[in-house]
């Protein structure tokens, strides 16, 4: 780590309320990339809600169910690693969904186009 970062937690150390501490010192809180990595990744989730806006014919089938897949993986994965992550396995079950939904949409659209 560099020393900027361990001399900023250290001085942050001072003002974390002590009935957050807890959480402060977990070995996946806010003091490890264990937090903001999934913290980050909340904007797959913004983008993905944004996109059930996009029409049908538009969406990426093959992109779409590489997400779904990454956020199944990752959800499971999540949960056998130690520290079990529940805030990486939230994030990635939430883009796991709406990436499922999102196929599911595309594959409706297909559908309909062969029907017609």
């Amino acid at each position: 780590m560099s020393q900027l970062y361990v001399r900023s937690m250290a001085a942050l150390d001072k003002f974390v309320p002590h009935k957050f501490q807890p959480l402060w010192q977990h070995p996946a809180g806010p003091k490890t990339v264990f937090f903001w990595a999934p913290v980050f990744k909340w904007g797959l989730v913004i983008a993905g809600i944004s996109d059930l806006q996009r029409p049908a014919d538009k969406i990426s089938v093959s992109q779409t169910t590489a997400l779904a897949a990454t956020g199944i993986i990752w959800s499971r994965y999540s949960l056998v690693i130690t520290p079990k992550n529940y805030s990486l396995f939230s994030v990635n079950l939430f883009v796991g969904m709406t990436q499922l939904y999102q196929l599911f949409r595309a594959i409706r659209h297909q559908r309909s186009l062969k029907a017609n």
